[in-house]
């Protein structure tokens, strides 16, 4: 679902020196059922920013399966270099059972972290120094896609959520027009991409088969310019799986300029 959630070129950076806050919400549906919702709240002041998102179920999957809500919060800056995570953080509740975890990066994409309960995983489940250096959570993994813009695709992005240590394999696949997406509201048309994920360390419940690929089939993506920005934010998805086919779309996108207070709140 990360993905779904949203390095940056020298125009994002000047266009983020605006304070404003976006507002984006998304429906994830299974087999045509409600499935997911993603609330996702973006600040941005001068050469900062601090993003969070939730993620619930709803619906059918909400009353016959076990509880989940997921929180993740990204904060960083800009720099001539494009964008520069500083921290993330990670609160996720299955079944009653809350786990956090909180991640900071430093020079060379070196990692810090930290874990609420205390995790001590088996050596084979431990992820190696050299695959957490350079990995980021998942919101902030999203953001390096999104914030790349036209880029977007085309790379592998490491992603780490404490326990596991995954790589999306991104893909450009073409473009389309906002009419043929079905995104209407979209400024241009729209990057379409394929993601793929590769395990990479960590705790995972069941095992790998023989081939990712055939374990799991890509999860298609489309990347829509939805304010004046060069951001591309998800705005659709689709991804077939043996429970039948999973889809995503933009259910809003608000933006507006930031009070004080909620300039005070951002993290820096």
């Amino acid at each position: 679902m990360a993905a779904f959630a949203l390095s940056v070129t020298a125009p994002t950076a000047a266009l983020a020196q605006e304070a404003r806050q976006v507002e984006i919400g998304y429906e994830i549906t299974f087999a045509g059922f409600a499935g997911f919702r993603i609330d996702v709240t973006a600040r941005f002041n001068g050469a900062s920013y601090d993003v969070e998102s939730r993620t619930f179920k709803e619906g059918m999957l909400r009353a016959v399966t076990m509880q989940y809500d997921g929180r993740n919060r990204a904060w960083g800056g800009f720099s001539p270099q494009g964008a520069q995570p500083t921290a993330g953080s990670l609160s996720i509740m299955v079944d009653n059972k809350p786990r956090t975890w909180v991640a900071q990066y430093g020079a060379g994409g070196a990692m810090s972290e930290q874990h609420n309960p205390a995790w001590k995983p088996p050596p084979q489940h431990v992820i190696p120094d050299d695959q957490r250096t350079g990995s980021l959570d998942p919101l902030s993994a999203a953001l390096t896609v999104g914030f790349a813009g036209d880029a977007a695709c085309d790379r592998t992005v490491p992603t780490n959520d404490g326990k596991r240590r995954i790589d999306i394999l991104i893909r450009k696949i073409g473009m389309e027009s906002p009419a043929a997406a079905g995104v209407p509201t979209a400024k241009g048309d729209l990057l379409v991409c394929e993601l793929y994920t590769k395990r990479v360390a960590g705790e995972f419940e069941d095992a790998p088969k023989e081939a990712e690929t055939k374990r799991e089939q890509p999860m298609k993506v489309w990347f829509a310019r939805l304010d004046n920005s060069q951001v591309r934010y998800p705005a659709k998805l689709e991804a077939s799986t043996g429970f039948g086919t999973i889809r995503g779309k933009l259910l809003w996108f608000r933006e507006r300029p930031l009070t004080s207070q909620e300039s005070a709140e951002m993290r820096r």
